[in-house]
């Protein structure tokens, strides 16, 4: 299918509401669904970055409708003025697709409570308030994405609020995948490492072993977290080897998993925000 005739088609359902839309995976999923024709509504925190992007989509896919609204995903007033920007403008948003998320990584006693309070939010809190937006708006017939982590998989030492906020996160869309049984589709992805920057290149290396298997490049998370969410997945782990992870994880013994996770995780250090 073209890209003109996807977006006719596309724009008869609503766009897609993707968030860090400027980051590595979630221009990934940008570059996916505008292939496919998909009508965008593209967030993240710099307004410049935005620009850039919609300029680039728009040179290669001119028939293509892109809107972009910066916004601080931890700030409740500014979600409401993101979908007061898209109600103002008659934007139809039928499909979400959170992807934004802050990864820092160190000692719990090493956090400020401001960058505490904006991991909870971005990570978790902004992707609840954007799903009951968009189901609001849409009546519950649309579909939710949420990119969570293999982090899930375990509480982690020296990573502990990055892995708590996205096992909260998993919960959650579980659930939810319950409640809009019949209206909606609700799918959580659980991906690895993904090598999008060079820091995280570099922290997937400091893991190790575990860094290594567990990577997968942007793009075909996007393909597959997509092709996940078409099927209405409930929850899925992304990779052959992650899938093995994650059922090793559960049989290993809690107090082996924190003396291993604590090892490896407290070699490095990150706050990128």
């Amino acid at each position: 299918m073209g890209a003109d005739m996807g977006a006719k088609k596309s724009a008869e359902k609503g766009a897609t509401l993707v968030t860090g839309a400027c980051g590595g995976l979630g221009g990934a999923f940008v570059r996916v669904l505008a292939a496919r024709g998909e009508p965008l509504f593209l967030t993240g925190r710099s307004a410049e970055r935005l620009a850039a992007l919609q300029g680039e989509l728009q040179t290669e896919y001119p028939a293509l409708p892109v809107q972009t609204f910066a916004c601080d995903l931890a700030s409740s007033a500014e979600r409401e003025a993101l979908f007061a920007y898209a109600d103002g403008r008659g934007v139809k948003i039928s499909r979400l697709v959170y992807v934004a998320g802050i990864d820092t990584q160190k000692a719990a006693e090493k956090y400020t409570e401001e960058k505490l309070v904006m991991q909870a939010r971005v990570n978790f809190e902004g992707a609840v308030s954007l799903a009951r937006m968009v189901a609001e708006r849409a009546d519950g017939a649309c579909e939710l994405l949420a990119v969570g982590s293999m982090s899930a998989a375990s509480p982690m030492p020296y990573f502990a609020l990055y892995s708590a906020s996205k096992k909260a996160l998993e919960q959650y869309f579980v659930a939810l995948h319950s409640e809009l049984r019949g209206r909606a589709k609700v799918t959580v992805v659980l991906p690895g490492g993904i090598p999008t920057r060079e820091d995280i290149r570099e922290n997937i290396a400091a893991h190790g072993w575990f860094g290594r298997v567990s990577q997968l490049p942007p793009e075909t998370v996007a393909v597959r977290s997509l092709k996940a969410l078409s099927k209405n997945r409930r929850r899925v782990v992304i990779g052959g080897w992650n899938k093995l992870l994650a059922f090793l994880m559960r049989l290993a013994p809690l107090s082996w998993k924190m003396r291993v996770i604590a090892r490896i995780w407290s070699r490095t250090e990150k706050d990128a925000f």
